[in-house]
């Protein structure tokens, strides 16, 4: 991909901790995302030219705060890392949430065909509503690696019996996975209130106009290339921060469609277009992509990646793994969960929040 010669500042908070070991107003802390929860007491400072990285050194956080007061592009980074996440279509996102999938097709690599009827796709909904699921992703087309597209026609038929079935049965959000302008169009009017586009609005040209007159949050997720192909042979200069810069740039060109920065979420795209090495690159940095200034979705359920690490071919033994990277985003400061085992999730964050120094302790 090409790049700006100009050179681009990143900050990464790290050294995480329960916030309980901060004082609110102390300069000796990163505030992660915005949350009450979670500090850091130190800073990763990368600056790069091209593609190269030209500085990349940790400072303690009173450090990197002091080199923001004269540096306006640090001062910008860490106002965005630190300002609150407005409330997503209602959805406080002071604590992780879980988005539980709902795969309405016959070939989606973990459940393909498991719940590929209406009525199946919306009592399996509804169980993961009970399960503790916030939000419920509809989708209609697999986008697994080596998928082919799916008609119009089709995922409409696919996905809006679903949505029509979950309107006003769930105190959960409705979440349409789509990349298609005209299903995101009538799966709204069906009663969901959130666009999650794996092509991150450039599928059509009609996506950004449909986007922008719904006023419905957009999930904006990176992907290189199209599911036909996208496992090929990925490449990238610096997977973390060319990730980041194709996402900021998404959020520009969302924006001056007059999508309001506080209606967007991004996710990085685990296993869309990825090695191992890229995935883990991502996970391993996933802070600096709170320097976007928007919510983070992270979508790691059973994905290969997890395969590759246990020796694990079939998707469906991958919980373990899955409830590890989720613990990790929600670690990381990440708002928002996708997984497929809601109630694995929920009891494993419940679990690590109890966990959490400070933390209320139910009473016994």
């Amino acid at each position: 991909m090409s790049h700006p010669a100009d050179p681009r500042s990143y900050l990464r908070p790290a050294a995480l901790m329960p916030s309980l070991q901060a004082d609110d107003s102390s300069d000796l802390f990163i505030r992660v995302a915005g949350r009450s929860d979670i500090a850091a007491a130190a800073a990763e400072i990368i600056v790069r030219t091209g593609t190269a990285r030209d500085e990349a050194l940790l400072l303690p956080a009173a450090e990197a705060r002091e080199r923001a007061r004269y540096e306006s592009e640090f001062a910008c980074l860490l106002t965005q890392h630190e300002a609150p996440r407005q409330p997503l279509a209602g959805l406080s996102l002071d604590r992780p949430r879980i988005m539980g999938i709902v795969n309405v097709t016959p070939d989606s690599f973990s459940d393909g065909g498991t719940f590929a009827s209406a009525r199946a796709a919306i009592d399996h909904a509804l169980r993961l509503e009970a399960e503790g699921a916030d939000i419920l992703d509809i989708g209609g087309e697999s986008t697994r690696p080596g998928a082919e597209p799916v008609a119009i026609e089709e995922e409409l038929r696919r996905v809006l019996p679903v949505v029509e079935g979950l309107a006003g049965r769930t105190k959960a959000l409705i979440s349409i996975d789509t990349r298609k302008a005209e299903v995101m169009r009538r799966a709204l009017a069906a009663g969901a209130h959130i666009i999650n586009d794996v092509a991150a609005l450039t599928y059509e040209a009609a996506c950004l106009e449909i986007a922008a007159r719904s006023k419905a949050p957009v999930i904006l997720m990176h992907a290189q290339g199209d599911p036909r192909t996208m496992q090929s042979a990925p490449r990238y200069d610096d997977c973390l921060l060319d990730v980041c810069d194709w996402l900021a740039t998404r959020i520009a060109v969302c924006e001056a469609a007059g999508i309001d920065r506080a209606r967007l979420v991004v996710d990085p795209g685990i296993g869309f277009g990825k090695t191992l090495t890229h995935n883990l690159e991502l996970l391993a940095g996933l802070t600096l992509l709170h320097g976007l200034g928007v919510p983070l979705l992270l979508g790691a359920s059973r994905k290969s990646f997890i395969g590759m690490l246990s020796g694990t071919k079939n998707a469906h033994e991958r919980v373990p793994g899955s409830v590890a990277a989720a613990l990790h985003g929600a670690a990381q400061g990440v708002q928002i969960l996708r997984v497929h085992d809601v109630a694995e999730t929920r009891q494993a964050l419940t679990a690590w929040e109890a966990m959490q120094p400070g933390a209320p302790h139910p009473s016994t």
